[in-house]
């Protein structure tokens, strides 16, 4: 389902579906003007860290009360607490075969990839001080997003 999902994306045929966030908490930090995100994967219950994944996509653009707008490259970095490795190199390759990401695009791709094994491995920006304590306060209601909003992002 994820291959013909690029097909799809490739071709404009695409539809946003909903989906809810389970399992873990996360931690996401989008560095404007940047090929990638970093995100903090905890287990829910104990705030334990379970791993750091970089995900490489095109640099965020903000949407009034909506929040950002984005655009997946399909390539990851995770960064488990012991060793890093790449995912979804395969995915990578078909979206350079189907013309998602073509040879400029690639170029910057490889450039932030090196800028995010840099800073992973120097321990600096979002890796410095080990894993984030951050959480919300336990009694902060769910955010809700405000009405059409899944029409607005449909309409992109």
């Amino acid at each position: 389902m994820r291959k013909s999902g690029l097909d799809d994306l490739a071709a404009g045929t695409w539809t946003l579906g909903s989906y809810r966030w389970e399992r873990t908490a996360l931690l996401s930090r989008f560095p404007a003007g940047e090929m990638f995100s970093v995100h903090c994967f905890q287990h829910a219950d104990s705030g334990e860290p379970i791993r750091w994944y970089v995900n490489f996509e095109l640099p965020f653009t903000r949407r009034p009360s909506v929040g950002i707008d984005t655009l997946d490259l399909c390539i990851d970095l995770l960064a488990e607490p012991d060793l890093s490795s790449w995912k979804d190199e395969d995915e990578y390759a078909q979206v350079r075969r189907l013309g998602l990401v073509d040879d400029d695009l690639h170029a910057l791709v490889d450039a932030a990839r090196e800028r995010a094994l840099g800073l992973l491995q120097d321990r600096t920006g979002p890796f410095a001080g080990g894993w984030p304590t951050w959480s919300p306060d336990p009694v902060w209601p769910l955010p809700v997003l405000p009405d059409g909003a899944g029409t607005a992002a449909a309409e992109c």
